[in-house]
This record gives structure tokens, C-alpha cells and sequence, in this order.
């Protein structure tokens, strides 16, 4: 077995349908509808930030401060 440094431990790594199921629930439960609809937006229907500000009235930087905030969150649930 190889010496692996602490800071570049990542873990075991769970099986690829048990991801999803965990990052499918995040963003089912965890994000405002607003979030979740940036987010499936942006990374499930291949839109730009520009046409879901389009569609939505506002402006690029109010989906971009919106998206970023939808990662932060998902990104925090799937730590634990």
C-alpha cells in the first residue's frame, strides 16, 4: 500500500448511482426553487447564463450571483 499525504486524501469513493442519488436529493431538498431551477438550467439543459436572464427578466449578474450560491450549497451538503 502507498503513503498517501493527508491533504490529498479524498476518501472512498462511492459508487457512481450513489452519487447521483445524493446530488439528485441535494437539489431536490436542500436548494429555494429559485436556486433549483438555475441550477438544472445552467447544467442539465445546456442553457448560458445570459438566456436564463433572458427568460427571466434580470440581469446576467443576478443568475450568476444565484448559481454560484446553488453550488456553494450543494457542494456543502455532499461534504458530509
Amino acid at each position: 500500500m502507498r503513503n498517501i499525504r493527508f491533504e490529498d486524501y479524498e476518501g472512498p469513493r462511492l459508487p457512481p448511482k450513489t452519487q447521483m442519488q445524493r446530488l439528485r436529493r441535494v437539489i431536490e431538498q436542500e436548494l429555494t426553487p429559485r436556486q433549483r431551477d438555475t441550477i438544472l438550467a445552467y447544467y442539465f439543459q445546456d442553457k448560458s447564463i445570459a438566456q436564463i436572464a433572458q427568460e427571466r427578466g434580470v440581469n446576467k449578474s443576478t443568475v450568476s450571483r444565484c448559481l454560484k450560491r446553488a453550488e456553494q450549497r450543494v457542494r456543502l451538503c455532499l461534504r458530509y
